[in-house]
């Protein structure tokens, strides 16, 4: 492979070097800000051999090169263009200026909550754990698996606090994460969040058994002392009301004082304003719409769940996806009330489903970097990677995203109907089995039989119809 032909040939089709703004790449994917993207040659990109597939999203275009090749493309790219070393934050950066108001919302959102992930998936797989210890009728009848090897109590115990403590002290991780995307001193943030969740303040999760909660009595005014453990919203909005006030006060304090006044200043207004107005009506708004969707998602039932399992691809083609990672961690930080996430196993029927409708078309087409694009990308999605099965074989061949959307939507309907919970974010596809709720796993295995078999057999049906109206034509 000749990487400086390629990579000449690469950018022509892009368009010409000056229409390149940004370039950088992860593990497999170069990602390039583009400034008019009409004036890409899609077909002279995808007939390059060591491309494998493109898409756009998020402001972004993504070519797909695969892990070795796409450093040495990038190296390249960046001494042809002149570019200098851009990170992926500087790229981000850029695309962020070509969203609308709603996509740089979800984006907004995206950067918030990807980066504590794994802290809420370690947490939430801890607690999975602890469930196969102390479920019962999961192993023996009527009893649990501490029952029957009482030696495994206090380990369960322990597993069960580490499992919680992303949860209990939730405010911490999304005020410092929060607090640094909207520009303000991360530490502050979680200085708020520890605020938030202070041991003097009751818990908020036996508030709703409490016979009175306490207060500070403030010149008459009563401000309750509640904490704010499992919350979303309100560290949120508090998290942007302090970076707000902290780049206020820093234009007008002396340089001089800077690091002394203004994150006092800056964190004392903010936590009197989160304790006595943000606080309260941001958790109430928070508790209608988690238990609004609830109530939406259950009293629907099957339907919802069909109709959720149908558009979540086309919804992962706009990016809105993203939206729902604040919806699941607030799902899972109040567990005990809703029981899981129900997100979650939708989004892993969509992506096995999306994996086999890729494999599906790797037997049906003959071209050879089709073939290879489809089974590589198709067992992807299967592991909850679904871009490459989506974006390079999926959608350009058409018929089989519809046939996964719709095996999708039927998987979905069943395991709506069967109620499976998620008590973890992970990896969504074959390996989420371990983010199931004990009672939820048989349900979700078949949901992934259903939504394989559909979307396999009805890409090989439209295939087979495709074929015979070509015939008559």
């Amino acid at each position: 492979m000749n990487i400086e032909l390629a990579t000449q040939q690469l950018i022509t089709a892009l368009g010409s070097a000056s229409n390149i703004q940004a370039a950088s790449h992860c593990a497999t994917r170069l990602r390039l800000v583009i400034k008019d993207e009409t004036l890409i040659d899609e077909k002279k990109i995808n007939a390059i051999d060591m491309v494998k597939a493109t898409f756009s999203t998020g402001g972004q275009y993504q070519v797909i090169l695969g892990t070795g090749t796409v450093n040495l493309v990038y190296n390249m790219l960046s001494k042809q263009l002149d570019l200098g070393e851009m990170s992926t934050e500087n790229v981000k950066t850029a695309s962020f200026e070509k969203l609308n108001i709603v996509q740089r919302f979800v984006k907004m959102l995206s950067d918030i909550f990807v980066p504590i992930i794994p802290a809420i998936v370690a947490g939430g797989l801890l607690m999975g754990l602890n469930n196969i210890l102390t479920a019962k009728d999961l192993f023996y009848a009527g009893e649990s698996l501490i029952d029957k090897t009482p030696a495994l109590t206090d380990l369960a115990s322990m597993i069960n606090t580490f499992a919680n403590a992303a949860f209990v002290f939730l405010p911490v991780l999304i005020g410092f994460s929060a607090t640094k995307r909207f520009g303000g001193n991360a530490y502050l943030g979680a200085a708020l969040g520890m605020i938030m969740v202070h041991p003097d303040l009751m818990n908020a999760y036996v508030a709703n058994s409490a016979t009175a909660i306490p207060y500070w009595d403030v010149y008459g005014f009563q401000i309750e002392k509640l904490g704010y453990q499992g919350q979303v919203l309100p560290v949120l909005v508090a998290s942007y009301v302090l970076a707000f006030f902290e780049k206020c006060f820093r234009r007008f304090i002396p340089a001089a004082l800077d690091m002394l006044l203004t994150p006092l200043f800056a964190l004392l207004v903010t936590g009197i304003l989160t304790f006595t107005l943000l606080g309260p009506i941001t958790r109430e708004l928070g508790e209608w719409i988690m238990f609004g969707i609830l109530w939406l998602f259950n009293s629907l039932g099957a339907i919802g769940g069909f109709l959720f399992g149908f558009f979540y691809a086309p919804i992962v083609i706009t990016g809105m996806h993203h939206s729902f990672i604040a919806l699941e961690t607030q799902l899972l930080a109040n567990i005990s009330e809703t029981g899981g996430s129900f997100i979650f196993p939708i989004a892993a029927m969509s992506n096995v489903a999306q994996g086999a409708a890729a494999l599906a078309t790797f037997f049906l087409i003959k071209e050879v970097k089709m073939k290879s694009v489809a089974s590589a990308s198709g067992f992807s999605a299967l592991l909850g990677i679904t871009e490459p099965a989506m974006f390079g074989v999926n959608l350009k061949l058409r018929y089989p995203f519809y046939a996964a959307i719709i095996g999708s939507g039927f998987a979905c309907a069943f395991i709506a109907y069967q109620d499976v919970l998620a008590v973890a974010l992970g990896a969504a596809g074959l390996p989420g089995i371990i983010s199931i709720a004990p009672h939820s796993l048989i349900s979700y295995v078949i949901g992934m039989f259903i939504a394989f078999g559909i979307s396999f057999s009805l890409t090989f049906l439209f295939a087979k119809k495709l074929k015979r109206q070509s015939n008559e034509q």
